[in-house]
């Protein structure tokens, strides 16, 4: 087998680079104009992107940069597909195995998670290319898959990593959290809607930067014995030539 590729490091930190989504939300906020100051607890997060000013569901809403949000939107799915795409299931293999380890994650495992991962960035994308003050269902269904398949995808990777690596742990949690959130959120009632909405958005963003970390850590441990063997290569070439 060999060494991960420098398209696979590319993909992982594609993966991690999905961290731009809290500057965007933080930015949007500040900008933010509706009569209410914005509540994370109270609002929610598509509120941010919404395009036009006024009352929707009860919320006034108004976010005059939610071009930034919506963008971010984009760009949070595109880091997911770039991950699921760049990072083959060799490479999250590899990137699941410390130094002293024989085997690496079991690969239908790591499949079904890239899969998930693709899924979550699709939804996501729709998110931001179909604000929510369109009123279509594809902003919503969007939405949902985000939720569903990022917090999956993030199970899928603990279970396959779970022998291997301690950072199952913390993917474990982060899609527990998601998950949990997604079904208070569908079935509960007397929460507050901002609050449980992050407790679904934010773990998946976070525990996918996490995975992409390990996965560029694991890409550079095994890219660097070729690295090495390349090295001492070119060494004793240029020493026979010398002699």
């Amino acid at each position: 087998m060999h060494p991960p590729s420098r398209r696979a490091l590319i993909g992982a930190w594609a993966q991690v680079g999905v961290l731009q989504f809290f500057l965007a939300e933080t930015i949007a906020i500040a900008a933010w104009a509706g009569s209410a100051p914005y509540s994370r607890r109270l609002n929610y997060i598509s509120d941010l992107g919404a395009l036009h000013c006024g009352v929707y569901n009860g919320r006034d809403v108004c976010s005059p940069l939610h071009l930034v949000m919506n963008l971010s939107f984009v760009l949070h799915g595109v880091g997911m597909l770039v991950g699921a795409i760049l990072v083959g299931t060799v490479v999250l293999r590899v990137a699941a195995k410390p130094v002293s380890s024989a085997a690496g994650a079991h690969p239908l495992w790591v499949i079904l998670s890239r899969v998930l991962i693709a899924l979550s960035g699709i939804g996501i994308m729709a998110v931001g290319l179909v604000p929510e003050d369109l009123r279509s269902p594809v902003h919503f269904i969007g939405a949902l898959l985000f939720f569903v398949a990022g917090g999956l995808s993030l199970l899928a990777i603990a279970w396959s990593w779970r022998t291997v690596s301690r950072v199952s742990w913390a993917a474990f949690a982060c899609g527990a959290v998601s998950l949990t959130a997604t079904v208070i959120f569908q079935f509960g009632s007397g929460f507050e809607p901002g609050t449980v909405e992050r407790f679904m958005a934010y773990p998946i963003t976070i525990g996918l930067a996490i995975v992409g970390l390990a996965v560029a850590r694991g890409v550079r441990r095994a890219r660097t014995p070729r690295t090495s063997v390349q090295r001492a290569g070119i060494e004793a070439s240029n020493s026979s030539r010398r002699s």
